[in-house]
């Protein structure tokens, strides 16, 4: 005898079909499993990342601001507006410091007007006579050998500070040798029109402050480090009274070793 379903027993199926559909597509769209409770952690959809190196604020000593406000010379294209507070830290992997202290420097000037290219990197970033050095008109370069590959985290450059002021075509290169011919690398360049041959930059002027112009190398890997410079918004000359370089010791390359792979015995000739 054919048994017949009655309306209520066909709703009851229907209903616990369209249940498990919503379900379903429930755990679809959020990610999560079938027998996972909703805000779980989901090893498919959240994969474990490695833990970065642990991070801390540099530590910069700044001298004494000579004046308060850094006016705007509209004089000069593509100027970077004062940020009007202190700069934030700048955070880098524990241990940063400045591996360019003390480090020997050399110049395209080779005879400066005033003072010693040993002052570049002496730890004295005053303004006054005896603390900065002063290069020769138009396109100049200074460069630091840090004496060993570094990963660079941060260049700080004092240019002159004691007034406001705006230095042209700052270029500022980091290379494997110190002629500059292998693996060169730009990490700022505010040169518009190409003037000094370096290719053509996007970086802002900038005017000078007792802060200085910190650039992010972003952990970039090199021994040598100059700078460029082509005049200021005073005159044709060139000035440097300090340049700090915030990094850590690269760490040497792994020795490549042959692999001592032992065969079996051919089974044929």
């Amino acid at each position: 005898r054919k048994i017949m379903k009655s309306p209520i027993t066909k709703l009851a199926a229907a209903a616990v079909l369209i249940a498990a559909a919503i379900i379903a597509i429930h755990y679809i769209r959020s990610d999560v499993s079938p027998g996972q409770r909703p805000g779980s952690p989901n090893p498919i959809a959240t994969p474990h990342q490695p833990a970065g190196p642990e991070l801390a604020p540099i530590e910069i000593k700044l001298p004494k601001p000579m004046f308060e406000d850094t006016p705007q010379d509209h004089r000069v294209p593509n100027l970077e507006k004062p940020l009007g507070r202190p700069r934030p830290p700048f955070l880098a992997p524990v241990g940063t410091k400045n591996v360019a202290l003390g480090k020997p420097v050399s110049s395209s000037d080779e005879e400066p007007i005033i003072g010693e290219l040993e002052m570049i990197t002496d730890g004295d970033k005053e303004t006054a006579d005896g603390s900065y050095v002063e290069l020769g008109p138009f396109a100049q370069h200074v460069m630091i050998d840090l004496e060993a590959l570094h990963n660079i985290y941060a260049v700080v450059v004092w240019h002159y500070h004691k007034q406001p002021q705006a230095y042209f075509d700052v270029v500022v290169q980091v290379a494997d040798d110190p002629d500059f011919i292998t693996n060169v690398r730009t990490i700022f360049n505010n040169d518009i029109d190409n003037s000094a041959g370096l290719g053509v930059g996007k970086d802002k002027h900038y005017g000078e402050t007792y802060e200085g112009k910190l650039i992010n190398a972003k952990g970039i890997k090199a021994r040598y480090i100059r700078l460029y410079s082509n005049g200021n918004t005073s005159n044709d000359l060139n000035h440097y009274i300090e340049v700090e370089v915030y990094g850590k010791p690269a760490a040497p390359p792994e020795k490549l070793v042959p692999l001592d792979t032992k065969l079996p015995k051919p089974a044929f000739m």
